[in-house]
């Protein structure tokens, strides 16, 4: 597994400094320390970083050569997904703001009038459309959401560090999770950064499925 630039300077920064807390690292890096979290959270299940309850991280040592145990490998996200939380593309952008405080949810997945997967719009693309002084009954949620085809996905059999990394990567919050039919991709899922955590956390008990 390759490691991306934040996740080289969490490890020279605790390599440097520690022990040190994940608020302190995410004060450095000028970030969120939920941000950090995935990231944290692999550096530390891959051996790179040690933590220490009330105490913080410590450099390991390790390098790229002992990265990655095959149990982490072996996690998949048909394990670990949630229900998805959808709405149609035609709903106002009203609803999807009572939809998402409903369902406690950070972003919400658009399908079409055949149950496809159209796009996704978040708590931001709402917060813009607010801003703006719209009527947020009168705009539609296909008006504003981000589309497809450039919407992160993944599919239940895909390996729940590869989704880790593509919320990383794409600095997002989920991503649905689809199968494919003959004109697009049905929902049948939701991966999200809490997921993800709890699917690393279960190794620990060498348990799976248990959230």
């Amino acid at each position: 597994m390759d490691l991306n630039d934040r996740q080289h300077k969490i490890i020279e920064i605790v390599r440097e400094e520690a022990p040190i807390t994940g608020e302190q690292i995410a004060e450095k890096l000028n970030v969120t320390r939920a941000t950090l979290r995935p990231d944290l959270t692999i550096l530390t299940m891959s051996g790179f970083l040690e933590a220490r309850p009330r105490v913080g991280y410590f450099y390991t040592g390790q390098t790229s050569g002992t990265i990655l145990s095959e149990e982490i490998k072996k996690l998949k996200v048909k394990e670990f997904q949630s229900l998805p939380v959808v709405i149609s593309g035609s709903a106002s952008a009203y609803k999807a703001v009572c939809e998402m405080f409903v369902e406690d949810v950070g972003s919400l997945f658009v399908v079409d009038d055949k149950g496809l997967l159209a796009g996704v719009i978040s708590r931001k693309d709402l917060l813009r459309t607010a801003i703006g002084s719209q009527d947020m009954n009168q705009v539609p949620v296909n008006v504003i959401m981000s589309r497809m085809p450039n919407i992160a996905y993944c599919k239940n059999n895909d390996s729940v560090l590869d989704v880790a990394v593509l919320l990383i990567t794409k600095e997002i919050d989920a991503v649905p999770v689809v199968q494919a039919k003959d004109t697009g991709f049905e929902v049948i899922g939701r991966m999200t950064k809490t997921n993800i955590t709890k699917a690393f956390v279960s190794l620990s008990s060498g348990e799976s499925n248990k959230f």
